[in-house]
């Protein structure tokens, strides 16, 4: 059974995969579709803006701080191994830590470390531009289902 302080974990887990499953969705479903329709040199800008502004504490609090709460769960899980939900926490932490911590340093971390290298206006900043929005953004979409999906099977395990 899940109760205690392991629920709290669990609570906490919820609530950090879904924040960021939210933040991931906004940006998937519109902020994107905003900044591709602004010209090259307007949404290279403001992406770069964006990029130096998430690495901030606030987000950053709830993204890594997920992350850690994702592996705590895992070893208390694997430790206490309760009745029922183990299996749903497990895979929930999984999809966070590889589906959403992982992918974002893997895949959309070196995108917008390229895009920080380059000059708003420039011809290579340009042509990168459409080819930056269409990669980041599908690697956000999926992003968002693997916190979406952690943080529907932390309420599951617990429900």
């Amino acid at each position: 059974m899940i109760d205690g302080a392991y629920f709290v974990l669990v609570v906490l887990g919820v609530l950090g995969t879904g924040v960021v499953a939210g933040v991931f969705c906004g940006f998937s479903t519109f902020v994107m579709r905003g900044l591709a329709a602004l010209p090259p040199a307007q949404g290279v800008a403001a992406m770069r803006a964006i990029n130096v502004t998430a690495v901030r504490p606030p987000f950053m609090l709830v993204f890594i701080g997920s992350a850690a709460l994702c592996l705590v769960i895992v070893v208390v899980t694997w430790v206490v191994w309760p009745d029922k939900g183990a299996v749903k926490l497990l895979v929930g932490s999984a999809l966070y830590l590889f589906g959403s911590f992982g992918l974002t340093m893997g895949a959309n971390v070196p995108r917008n470390n390229a895009l920080l290298k380059l000059e708003p206006g420039t011809a290579e900043a340009d042509a990168y531009w459409p080819v930056y929005v269409r990669e980041w953004t599908l690697w956000n979409h999926i992003r968002t289902i693997a916190s979406a999906a952690a943080s529907v099977l932390y309420v599951l395990a617990v429900a």
